[in-house]
């Protein structure tokens, strides 16, 4: 088994933000973002750094740059990248919904440990002072989004005609009466290969205060699009944006798998690969006679499932991928260990799970795991990445760039909620 080595020893990340790694292959660098915590090495006076670390693949050396000191100790405040026709690097990132601002910098030509100024996007015409939370960026016909949420608390988005050096409000993407805490929880996809479509799947609200489905469309053309190609709004990001309600139900709450209901749904991980989509979802089986799990520990919600789907041609086929086991934290039920599809293979993933997927074990702690398909998902073989670990392995990445390597990315350690962790990054890079 070959070994991870750590590139940062204090940083974690949520997992609503694009890209939040990337390689350079022309340049032989890897660039990771993460947020350092109180718990971890540096203590108070390095909590909240907005960080980059910056890899040399060749020789293994390794840099780590702050972007923005003692930001906020929160890892939704991880930035999103995007190397940029002119050799710079551009890096968005946000509060969690305590500021109404999109912050940016760009970096010198070729050079993503040297910096420009901070500059920033007020929101607060538009939300009223609500705030706004996460930064995805995806190119469309020739122009750069940046998806947010933002107004109502609704999937919206930024644009720009210079590849970042301007941004302007471009509209809402959905918009529907807000429940709970905010409204749906958005990934993107876009192609390099053919940057003239964005995929995205969507949830109604957060699943601790709604019965989630999930629902998955397309922008193309300046429309927004079901799964089949029938358009949902000729004009996407107008005035009137439609509900994510009407684009294509792609896992539904309440649905029944192996005579068991999955409710609560929730979006992982999003990819394409020419005219492929992939997805892993996230799902509750509600297990009320068990609150704990096989170490004895409580959890409210101690069985979630993850589910692979497959688009081709327009048909969604979806089954279930594998255990994903108790909630992460007591007081956020559906946080786990998640999956990251391979951004160049479809056939692979690597899951983070409490629950050995080859034979149904209970685990100590949240191990990696590489699954392979033939058969489009249907059947799946798995490997282990991290055996006996002394602790948590969470939410990989696998950071697309160079399609001739396979450069995963993981954090380690002790979480105990979004703004307090004792965890490093891990890279465990290989040629394919």
């Amino acid at each position: 088994m070959d070994t991870a080595r750590v590139i940062n020893d204090n940083g974690a990340w949520c997992w609503f933000q694009d890209e939040r790694a990337v390689v350079d292959p022309d340049a032989g660098v890897l660039v990771a973002g993460s947020i350092a915590a109180p718990e971890g090495p540096g203590g108070d006076g390095r909590a909240g750094n907005v960080e980059l670390t910056v890899v040399d693949l060749r020789s293994g050396a390794t840099d780590v740059v702050v972007l923005h000191e003692r930001f906020e100790a929160d890892d939704h405040d991880v930035p999103a990248l995007w190397r940029r026709r002119d050799g710079r690097w551009l890096a968005v990132y946000t509060k969690h919904k305590t500021d109404d601002l999109t912050r940016w910098r760009i970096s010198e030509p070729g050079d993503p440990r040297t910096w420009g100024p901070e500059q920033t996007f007020d929101w607060s015409e538009f939300t009223g002072g609500r705030g706004v939370t996460y930064s995805n960026l995806h190119e469309l016909d020739g122009r750069l989004y940046c998806f947010a949420r933002a107004v109502n608390d609704d999937p919206c988005a930024l644009v720009s005609d210079d590849e970042g050096d301007t941004w302007a409000y471009a509209g809402k993407l959905f918009t529907r009466p807000k429940v709970g805490y905010v409204n749906g929880y958005t990934r993107y996809v876009s192609s390099s290969s053919e940057p003239a479509r964005i995929d995205l799947i969507t949830t109604d609200h957060h699943p601790r205060d709604y019965n989630n489905s999930i629902y998955h469309g397309y922008l193309e053309a300046g429309a927004l699009h079901r799964a089949d190609g029938t358009v949902v709004d000729p004009h996407a990001l107008d005035a009137d944006a439609p509900s994510q309600v009407e684009l294509t139900t792609l896992l539904a709450a309440d649905s029944v798998w192996d005579g068991e209901p999955m409710t609560h749904c929730w979006t992982v991980d999003i990819r394409r690969v020419g005219d492929e989509v992939a997805a892993v979802l996230l799902a509750r089986h509600d297990t009320p006679d068990e609150p704990e799990d096989a170490f004895g520990r409580e959890h409210p919600v101690p069985d979630h499932r993850f589910f692979y789907a497959r688009l081709d041609e327009g048909i969604w086929q979806v089954r279930q991928l594998a255990k994903a086991g108790h909630g992460l934290l007591v007081h956020e039920n559906d946080y786990t260990g998640l999956v990251a599809i391979d951004p160049y293979d479809l056939d692979s993933l690597y899951a983070s799970t409490p629950i050995d997927p080859r034979d149904g074990a209970a685990l100590k702690h949240h191990e990696i795991f590489h699954g392979r398909t033939t058969d489009a998902g249907a059947t799946w073989t798995w490997t282990p990445v991290t055996e006996n670990s002394t602790g948590d392995n969470l939410r990989p990445i696998v950071a697309p760039g160079d399609p001739g390597r396979v450069p995963l990315l993981w954090f380690r350690g002790h979480m105990t909620a979004s703004q307090h962790y004792d965890c490093e990054v891990v890279l465990l890079d290989r040629l394919r």
